[in-house]
């Protein structure tokens, strides 16, 4: 500042001032103050009173004084929000205006009680989800209405007269009920509004200070006045003896027969009906000052451009006029374009999706960091890409200050409390309690080896149905209907038994508390009960435990207005007010990097300002469509338009844009959609069009280094593609297997690396937690089905045996934990299958050449004695038949069996190799050696006659020609992997392999070298 500046002029009066978009609004109001207040007394500064929009707005006034005072001490002025202000501090000293307004209702609470009002006296009928979203419209409702001090809302009902349709007018008459019962329920509750009892002590503030105006300095800054009580607090401090206004970014430049076409969707239409409030002209308003020595030029003309693009529609066919005018303006005292000058440190960012987005965002931030002093913003309203930025920066150890906060649900303690509530409506739904189990707050209070077995055993896989069903998983982990009742239980199964004990104990108690409903307030107290139960104290410790009890806390207080609610419901509606719940953990953050919402980005500003979320109906918001009111509605009831919120948002993307380096991001793609870029942007582009000519050449930047660095830090330094190749590991022969069953010599066929992975390496799939039962359990409930059956009756078949079958598959189904969905496909499928088996036993058992003996899930071995070593091969036999003079080896299969020309070619060996073990004897003395005489797979499909019977070889002769081509080729391949040099190849034989058949092909990376690699022939053969 050149000259001594007194913002208290008594020759002007009232007194409104204005701190243009291109200056920095805090840190120019801090300066002018600490230069007027060093000339008065030193206790000046600390009698004034400084009204600002938010509290954000006063931490940051704060730091700027400190900063503007270079540290020195400074006797801090009261600092107040004005959209936060209580009665019991400055500018309401106690008993200043004999206020006695009754405490106002919490939001949870309001929320509950306008939702109980709705159902109680308009609607029995409706769900708590549909109460609650109801309840927040009308509450919206009510809340317009009385922060534009409506004078009677009630009249909503006599709107409807005329052509309007039905639903208008049941709307209509829906809100003027609500209108006039939702005041009485208050007076019950002695309780009010919280923006009436805001709005009603702002009007007793206006009328106070206009019929005994302060004596001491008083400021208003920052606000634009959009609450009419609000406004006329401005009014009120201008015309103050010591009071001043000071307004954001007054573009007193704009000529007036624009500035006369400006509405609700410009920048300017906030201030311009705040100014018609007050009865002040905009050539009224004065420059607040700036420091001296300041270049303003850059700045200025920045602004200039800012409000050219956005001036209104109907304005913009004089675009050329007004930049012809521009630059005569400019020409005399500035030989640079202003529309060029305007648009340096300007950028334009297209960037793809949101993750390159926010890897853009979060190395742009960190770039700042590299020049000392250097300060950056982010400034979004999309939260979602603020913490994806937030994160991002945790890379390099870096936190930023986060006005926006994060959803409690995402925290610890919101993480605890919905699992715990999702866990009582599903107590065995294995995500929710394995996630439970693992959750840091009850994870060092439980058995680790218990929680291992207890996921690994009872949860991988379908989930169970039921606690029996848990029990028999844990106690028989490997069976399907082969372990016996007297086996020992594995380890871990008793530790893992007593902790299912416990949350079945806990699970109950909590359920207890609905039959099958029960009041929200009953359930919130089970809820904190369960919780307490599994976690202890530490469920509540630091701020996000603070934030979660305080919801519980509301929510057994106020919850009974809500009426009864099911468990569904309730884990419903806990999942979403934890999601509304905003956290700010605080603590320590980098004081050079903040991200911050576009309101609070109007007053801070920062050496590089980035602009993200430039999309339609992100930023600028796309207009509230008002499910109960018409626009013609809200305009006779005296509401402001939709538009109105478009307006505000244009203003604060001015305000950031305007600083000295701004980067404006667009991001194409959200959610895998495509996006529009925002007005904002359109209108720039197209005025840096409309001003490039031959004489004055004009460009937009649309590219910045900071793009390819990003996409650079997390690519591969050769960025040509080198697919994989084949595996083929050469492990030493010792350690190659020397017993395998029957299966798995058919996989070391077909893939020998799939082999090698499992046998030699260990690595076993594991199945995911609670996944849909699959083809797997399907046919290995039909194969204990059928060997329980087998077993039981080996001798009758009876007229019910079709029925039985069908009755034991579908209870193995069940214990297999396959849910209803699926069991009502499965239940036709089991008795088509059934009465088919049934048929072929009855066929199977009488036989003409001798009575049949049956032998179900029989194991059995044969050493082959080879140059290598002993090899032991082994076979699970589902069904053996033997008769006088021959046998037969049959195996159940659900899926597509193999082939004749399959088992000819060697490539499904199983069958071939269990009749080998079969003739040697290998099967038990009780079987014998007897000849084979026919293989066959038997399919129960339930589909078309019932099953399918597949007979692979048949006769004796063709069966022995077979079985020794079998071993014949095994004994080769034994031979052949007991040479260091042969390696297990992937794919080795490809022909009849799924392209994703293998467990172990991701291992393999086949996708690289087989179809990226385009690997050449089909591998060798069998």
């Amino acid at each position: 500042m050149t000259d001594p500046f007194d913002p208290f002029p008594h020759i002007f009066a009232p007194r409104w001032y204005s701190i243009d978009a291109h200056r920095p609004f805090l840190n120019d109001l801090a300066a002018a103050l600490l230069d007027w207040s060093g000339r008065q007394s030193p206790e000046i500064l600390s009698d004034a009173m400084l009204l600002l929009p938010n509290r954000r707005a006063v931490r940051s006034f704060e730091q700027a004084l400190l900063a503007v005072g270079d540290g020195r001490p400074v006797l801090m002025p009261q600092v107040r929000a004005l959209g936060d202000l209580e009665e019991d501090e400055a500018p309401f000293t106690p008993g200043a205006l004999g206020l006695d307004l009754p405490p106002a209702i919490s939001p949870l609470h309001r929320r509950f009680e306008l939702a109980r009002m709705i159902v109680e006296a308009f609607d029995t009928t409706l769900s708590v989800r549909e109460a609650l979203a109801h309840a927040d419209t009308l509450g919206r409702f009510l809340e317009s209405c009385q922060i534009e001090e409506i004078e009677d809302p009630g009249r909503v009902a006599d709107l409807v007269e005329g052509d309007l349709a039905d639903h208008w007018r049941k709307q209509a008459r829906f809100l003027a009920l609500g209108v006039e019962a939702w005041p009485k329920r208050l007076a019950a509750l002695g309780l009010v509004d919280p923006a009436w009892r805001r709005v009603t002590l702002l009007r007793l503030l206006a009328e106070h200070w206009s019929k005994h105006p302060p004596v001491t300095p008083v400021l208003a800054a920052g606000s634009t006045g959009t609450v009419p009580a609000a406004a006329a607090v401005l009014d009120a401090v201008a015309h103050a003896p010591q009071g001043a206004v000071i307004l954001p970014g007054l573009d007193r430049a704009l000529p007036d027969d624009v500035w006369a076409r400006v509405d609700d969707l410009h920048p300017q239409g906030a201030l311009k009906l705040l100014l018609e409030r007050s009865g002040i002209s905009r050539a009224d308003v004065r420059p607040w000052p700036v420091p001296g020595g300041v270049d303003q030029t850059g700045g200025r003309a920045r602004e200039r451009v800012l409000n050219e693009a956005l001036r209104p529609a109907e304005t913009t066919g004089d675009w050329r006029t007004a930049i012809s005018g521009l630059r005569a303006e400019a020409a005399p005292h500035d030989p640079v374009d202003p529309v060029v000058r305007g648009l340096e440190g300007l950028t334009l960012l297209d960037l793809p999706d949101e993750e390159s987005t926010a890897a853009t965002l979060a190395l742009a931030m960190r770039e700042a960091l590299e020049v000392p002093g250097r300060t950056c913003a982010l400034v979004t309203p999309d939260l979602d890409l603020g913490r994806r930025v937030a994160a991002r920066l945790e890379r390099w150890g870096i936190r930023p200050d986060n006005s926006a906060g994060v959803s409690l649900r995402t925290l610890p303690a919101g993480r605890l409390v919905d699992l715990v509530a999702r866990w009582m409506d599903r107590p065995l739904d294995a995500p929710t309690l394995l996630s439970l189990l693992k959750h840091p707050r009850v994870r060092p209070g439980l058995d680790e080896a218990a929680v291992a077995h207890l996921e690994l055993y009872g949860f991988r896989g379908a989930a169970p149905r039921d606690g029996s069903v848990l029990r028999h998983r844990l106690l028989k982990p490997q069976g399907r209907g082969r372990g016996g009742a007297g086996d020992t239980p594995p380890e871990g199964a008793t530790a893992a038994l007593a902790l299912i004990d416990r949350l079945e104990t806990l699970s109950g108690a909590a359920r207890s508390a609905f039959r099958p409903e029960a009041p929200l307030d009953e359930a919130a107290r089970a809820l904190v009960t369960a919780i307490e139960s599994l976690a202890g104290p530490s469920a509540w410790c630091a701020s996000d435990g603070d934030a979660a009890s305080a919801l519980l806390a509301e929510l057994i207080e106020a919850g009974g207005a809500l009426g009864a609610v099911t468990r569904p419901e309730f884990a419903a509606l806990i999942g979403t007010l934890l999601d509304e719940q905003t956290v700010r953990q605080g603590g320590a953050t980098h004081p050079r990097l903040r991200i911050l919402g576009a309101i609070e980005g109007r007053l801070v500003r920062s050496d590089r300002m980035i602009l993200a979320g430039l999309e339609e109906t992100v930023w600028p918001p796309a207009a509230p469509v008002d499910p109960f009111l018409s626009r013609p509605m809200r305009a006779t009831l005296g509401l402001p338009s939709p538009e109105k919120r478009i307006g505000q948002s244009a203003q604060d993307f001015v305000q950031a844009a305007a600083g000295p380096e701004a980067l404006l991001v667009h991001c194409q793609r959200r959610n895998g959609q495509p996006t529009v870029r925002s007005r904002w942007l359109w209108r720039l582009e197209m005025l840096a069009n409309g001003a490039n000519t031959r004489d004055h050449p004009v460009a937009l930047t649309t590219d910045d280094p900071v793009r390819e660095l990003a996409r650079m830090l997390d690519s591969p330094p050769d960025l040509v593609p080198r697919p994989a190749s084949r595996p083929e590991p050469r492990p030493p022969v010792d350690q190659r297997p020397r017993s395998l069953y029957v299966t798995r010599v058919e996989r070391w066929i077909r893939d020998p690396y799939a082999l090698y992975a499992q046998w030699i390496l260990g690595l076993e799939s594991l199945d995911r937690p609670g996944q849909p039962a699959t083809a797997m359990e399907r046919g290995n409930a039909i194969h204990a089905a059928i060997e329980a059956l087998t077993l039981e009756r080996p001798d009758d078949m009876g007229d019910d045996f079709a029925e039985a079958l069908a009755g034991r598959i579908v209870a193995e189904l069940v214990k297999a934990g396959f849910d209803d969905a699926a069991l009502a496909r499965e239940q036709p499928l089991a008795e088509a299958s059934a009465r088919w088996l049934a048929e072929q036993e009855r066929v199977r058992r009488a036989r003409a050449d001798g009575p049949v003996t049956l032998y179900a899930e029989r194991k059995g071995r044969m050493t082959l004695t080879l140059p290598g070593g002993d090899f032991v091969l082994q076979a699970w036999a589902d069904r053996i038949e033997t008769w006088p003079g021959g046998a037969a080896v049959l195996d159940f299969k659900t899926g597509m069996a193999p082939s004749k020309k399959e088992v000819e070619a060697g490539l499904a060996p199983q069958l071939t190799l269990t009749a080998a073990i079969l003739e040697a004897g290998g099967f038990g003395p009780d079987i014998g050696r007897g000849p084979v005489a026919e293989l066959a797979y038997v399919r129960p499909t339930g589909r078309g006659e019932g099953g399918e019977w597949k007979t692979v070889a048949a006769g004796l002769e063709d069966t022995a020609t077979a079985t020794g081509d079998a071993l014949e080729g095994l004994t080769r391949r034994i031979a052949h992997f007991d040479r260091a040099e042969t390696p297990y190849r992937s794919w080795a034989v490809p022909k009849f392999m799924s392209l994703r058949g293998g467990n172990y092909d991701h291992l393999a990376r086949v996708w690289e070298w087989h179809v990226m690699g385009a690997a050449d022939g089909e591998g060798e053969g069998g």
